[in-house]
């Protein structure tokens, strides 16, 4: 069975804005993917002579493949909710790694930062966005062109 497709918008018509706080959720996400990719590597190198190894490593990859789905999920409210059990997480390797106390608890920073400033910057560019249609319907301006205007004689 074929899929159905969307309906292509009008040419002309303006894209809607994507969301920033989506954007810098994402980013914050896939760094701490590589940072938990490579600290897993690491702390299992260091814990090598331990059976524990082998979960230390698991579970940094495991946490590491969470942040990238999470990317994924980021449009919903759950995505932010695993996101901050991805912080927790994230400390809670300190227990294995001092280190991870310090990087855990800036990563959680970061991301709680990019969390409520990326809402802030998406409330503020929907409300610019509703002032500049509000503008150009005062100024007769149609935004929703469907081509260059004709030039008739």
């Amino acid at each position: 069975m074929a899929r159905e497709r969307k309906p292509r918008p009008a040419p002309g018509t303006p894209k809607p804005r994507r969301s920033t706080r989506v954007l810098f959720a994402s980013t914050i996400l896939t760094f701490e993917a590589f940072v938990m990719f490579f600290a897993g590597i690491a702390m299992a190198g260091t814990h090598r002579d331990q059976p524990s190894a082998l979960w230390i490593l698991g579970g940094a990859f495991f946490i590491a493949a969470l942040c990238i789905y999470t990317c994924t999920l980021l449009k919903k409210p759950l995505g932010y909710w695993i996101g901050w059990l991805i912080q927790i997480a994230m400390i809670l390797f300190g227990f294995v790694e001092p280190m991870m106390f310090l990087i855990g608890v800036l990563f959680g920073v970061t991301w709680w930062y990019g969390v409520t400033k990326g809402r802030a910057v998406d409330i503020e560019n929907k409300e610019r966005d509703k002032a500049q249609a509000e503008w150009e319907k005062a100024q007769g301006l149609n935004t929703q062109t469907s081509g260059p205007a004709s030039t008739e004689s």
